[in-house]
């Protein structure tokens, strides 16, 4: 994903909804509060995706932004921000707590708890989003450490500013080969980053080892389109045996080949009775879900909800 907004060849009344539908739709559901009329109203908006890390790079005339608590609940997948100062200075608020970022620092906030931000003398900002079970944060950790400045004083923190500046300007390290390469060692960062403010040496491997089971789900949901999703592939990249990996599924009372499946027909079910998937042929939504035999799709389909997909599809035009 790659995209750039600007507002300047917009006219004024269009400006902040361009803006809050680019970033609703790509970033996160957020109010904006431009403090400018919209005639002097300007925002440009660089969008970015390295694996499952979200970068919005954004230059904009002041204004404040707000993650109600409406919004909060309306999201699915919860996700954490890490918020980069280029220049200037910003304002972070989240958990009774609120931190001041000057060029060179950083901080966290949280989607699934209210939150504020203020750029009162214009942005200039890097935000970088990670789902949340990616940093395997435990809870109480994450929220000792939203809405906390990560400046300078602290080289681990330095290094994070340093690193991440550097992944959201540089065009090359954000190639679609390099992302899952960059996606492990930059979560790692974050957690070493917070261990290191928290004083916990021990925290980055603890946390990996108990959201292990979310990171492995989250995976297979990202991957369900892929043909060659596997108990091989997922155990690799987990750095798991196969065997652990049924062992630690098996818990969750999970069997891996019944819940692809169940979910790539999900996904057919939900497709196949969108207005814009009209276009698209039975054949080419099946495929696109990893089943390759057009009679075996409509067989299996039949059986989880009792019509085939062309009767399905039929009721839902109807």
């Amino acid at each position: 994903m790659s995209a750039t907004l600007d507002t300047a060849p917009l006219s004024p009344q269009e400006r902040a909804e361009a803006v809050r539908h680019a970033i609703w739709e790509s970033v996160v559901k957020i109010d904006i509060d431009h403090h400018h009329p919209p005639q002097d109203l300007s925002v440009k908006v660089s969008l970015n995706k390295v694996g499952c890390i979200v970068i919005c790079s954004g230059e904009a005339t002041s204004l404040t932004i707000r993650r109600t608590q409406r919004l909060a609940r309306e999201d699915t997948e919860p996700y954490v921000f890490l918020g980069l100062q280029a220049t200037g200075t910003s304002l972070v608020q989240q958990n009774d707590r609120q931190a001041v970022l000057r060029a060179g620092e950083f901080a966290l906030y949280d989607t699934s708890v209210p939150y504020a931000l203020s750029f009162e003398a214009g942005v200039d900002h890097h935000f970088l989003r990670f789902p949340r079970s990616a940093l395997a944060l435990p809870e109480r950790s994450l929220r000792e450490m939203t809405a906390v400045t990560f400046g300078a004083e602290n080289p681990v923190a330095a290094l994070t500013f340093a690193y991440f500046s550097q992944l959201a300007v540089t065009d090359g390290l954000r190639h679609e080969r390099h992302a899952q390469v960059i996606t492990e060692p930059s979560v790692e960062l974050i957690r070493a980053a917070v261990a290191s403010r928290l004083g916990d040496s021990q925290l980055a491997r603890e946390s990996m080892e108990t959201t292990l089971n979310l990171r492995i789900m989250r995976y297979m949901r990202e991957h369900l389109r892929d043909r060659d999703l596997s108990a091989a592939r997922i155990a690799s990249v987990h750095g798991v045996s196969v065997r652990h990996l049924y062992t630690l599924l098996a818990r969750s009372g999970i069997t891996l080949g019944d819940w692809i499946r169940s979910q790539r027909l999900a996904g057919c079910h939900r497709e196949l009775a969108a207005p814009s998937a009209r276009h698209r042929t039975i054949a080419a939504i099946g495929r696109g879900w990893g089943f390759v035999d057009a009679t075996h799709f409509s067989k299996v389909f039949k059986q989880e909800y009792g019509l085939t997909p062309r009767d399905w599809r039929d009721l839902n035009r109807a």
